[in-house]
């Protein structure tokens, strides 16, 4: 377990890195400093992205920052898991070099009404419609967690699907020079991803829940047949599940996220987004139809 670094400020952040760099290169060290944001109350598929950026770089930081930007009117932002205490413990077994765990007051010294990323029309689909401004608030914490930490590469998960699609827009749109790299969800033994929200869940909606990969594992089954009989597949899963109120279940095209035509042939994913109770999931899965 090593001493984690826990730093609160951008500038002592900065100084830190700068410093860690130049020490790695003296003694022949890997300089690289690859970045997992996180919102905190760590899991299993956290600590997955954090032992990705090991082998990406020698010098990782996990930030940790409930993004406020990103929660619209009547979401969960101030009962949002805060763990922080749990979350360090995690990371030092991680041997984790830097946390960042900047305030609100630190990321946006004016409150955050000033100059804001726009995720354009793919941020407006999907999650975006369902929550009006998210992908403009995510986007804008990872461009200035981009700017700040300034590294080689940031690991980000394949479960927020539209997120990581995003933010590879982003980079590629803005000409920053770190890479994205995306690891693939990680899920429970009955297929339900791992996510921040499923402590929302008590027992029966828990197993309600793995309706969702189930879902997504029946379009699979079904996708050589076609985009049309996959979403059948899906549905059904779905609508066998009462306590499973689904928001969207749709096929896109990966290098567009726009939902592809019935006659659409070759790599796609299926998003989807559900009400479990008060609880609010998503997941994703790659198909190859046809």
């Amino acid at each position: 377990m090593s001493t984690i670094q826990v730093v609160n400020t951008i500038a002592e952040l900065q100084d830190r890195l700068g410093r860690a760099r130049d020490s790695a290169a003296l003694t022949g060290g890997d300089t690289r400093i690859v970045l997992v944001p996180t919102m905190g109350a760590l899991h299993a598929g956290h600590l997955a992205l954090v032992r990705r950026a090991h082998a990406l770089g020698g010098i990782v930081v996990v930030s940790i920052f409930v993004n406020p930007l990103q929660f619209g009117a009547g979401e969960d932002l101030d009962s949002y898991p805060r763990t922080l205490d749990a979350d360090l413990a995690a990371l030092g077994a991680e041997n984790v070099s830097f946390v960042f765990a900047p305030s609100a007051r630190e990321m946006f010294p004016g409150g955050g009404s000033g100059i804001r990323v726009t995720a354009g029309p793919v941020g407006a689909l999907y999650e975006g419609a369902a929550r009006p401004g998210h992908f403009d608030g995510m986007l804008t914490v990872v461009a200035k967690l981009l700017g700040i930490v300034t590294p080689d590469v940031a690991v980000f998960g394949q479960k927020d699907g539209q997120q990581a699609f995003l933010v590879q827009r982003l980079v590629d749109e803005l000409s920053v020079r770190s890479a994205i790299e995306v690891v693939e969800t990680v899920r429970e033994p009955g297929g339900l991803a791992l996510s921040s929200r499923n402590r929302y869940l008590d027992e029966a909606q828990h197993t309600a829940a793995q309706a969702l990969f189930a879902a997504l594992t029946a379009a699979v089954e079904a996708a050589e047949a076609g985009p049309a009989a996959a979403l059948v597949a899906a549905h059904a899963r779905i609508a066998a599940q009462p306590l499973v109120k689904l928001d969207y279940l749709v096929i896109v095209h990966p290098d567009t996220l726009l939902a592809v035509h019935d006659d659409y042939r070759g790599p796609a994913r299926l998003l989807v987004a559900a009400r479990v109770g008060r609880t609010r999931l998503i997941d994703n899965v790659s198909l190859n139809l046809g």
